[in-house]
């Protein structure tokens, strides 16, 4: 048989009450938004206050800046033009997944944009920067030792934006990265059966070496793939084998550094003109 006595609450003292009344106050306080200083701004002004932002490096109060731009301004140029800056400045302020998600949007928003081009050109070189870095030599990595796949997706956008827009200004540049990656890409083939040749692997030295001439044309690395086989072959005491690729290194590198230095050093990699 359940009791129908109720407990009894003791009455809170005036100081308790006090304070849970203050913590009420303040807690409310601190949850009201701050202002909207854009309220009032003209679209217009918005744009111009996010390029002073971003101009000066701010892109931590550049972006929001875009991305109201992006509401005030739906439907016009304005907006679209909004959504690439933010991109930039994304990019810019080393947040690499998110300027990639602005494009994509960007993209499937505005298919048939007079700017595609360009966003097709600012997607290639987030991830190219992202992945082989314009001053990556500071760090003494080869390139070639870094993840491919943003290499890959590089690549691809830089393709699609000579394809389509062959009289594009970003063209020309564009040509010049595609080539870039695709000697990243072979040599990263190399560093590979080079990694295994050190380690006595030759047979799979061999395999890496071979997979790096079948698939790329005329790009450096491959001088390197074919002293790897050259010396894996002699390794195993293929001498047939050996004197061929022997044959080939003096007729197609008959300057080759390789048979007469060996290896390059760490401190100078393949990419390394200057």
């Amino acid at each position: 048989m359940f009791s129908t006595k109720l407990s009894v609450v003791p009455k809170a003292s005036p100081l308790v009450a006090a304070v849970c009344a203050l913590v009420v106050v303040v807690s409310g306080c601190s949850s009201t938004p701050a202002p909207d200083k854009t309220a009032t701004w003209s679209p217009n002004k918005i744009y111009a206050e996010a390029k002073d932002e971003a101009g000066s490096g701010a892109y931590d109060k550049a972006i929001p800046l875009y991305e109201k731009l992006e509401g005030r301004a739906a439907g016009t140029p304005l907006a679209q033009q909004a959504q690439l800056d933010k991109a930039y400045a994304q990019y810019k302020g080393g947040e690499q997944a998110q300027a990639l998600a602005t494009l994509n949007r960007f993209m499937k928003l505005h298919p048939a944009s007079p700017a595609m081009d360009y966003a097709l050109y600012l997607k290639g070189l987030v991830n190219f920067n992202d992945n082989l870095g314009v001053f990556g030599f500071i760090s003494r990595q080869d390139l070639s030792e870094r993840d491919q796949n943003a290499a890959k997706e590089s690549f691809e956008s830089f393709k699609e934006l000579v394809a389509r827009f062959p009289d594009s200004r970003y063209t020309p540049d564009s040509r010049l990265r595609m080539n870039y990656i695709v000697n990243s890409l072979a040599q990263s083939e190399v560093h590979v059966a080079r990694y295994y040749y050190s380690r006595g692997a030759y047979v799979a030295a061999i395999n890496r070496a071979q997979s790096a001439i079948a698939d790329y044309r005329d790009v450096p690395a491959l001088e390197e793939a074919t002293f790897i086989l050259y010396k894996s072959y002699d390794a195993l005491g293929m001498t047939e084998l050996r004197d061929d690729m022997r044959r080939i290194m003096n007729k197609s590198y008959p300057q080759s550094q390789y048979m007469s230095k060996g290896f390059r050093s760490a401190d100078n990699p393949w990419y390394k003109f200057w």
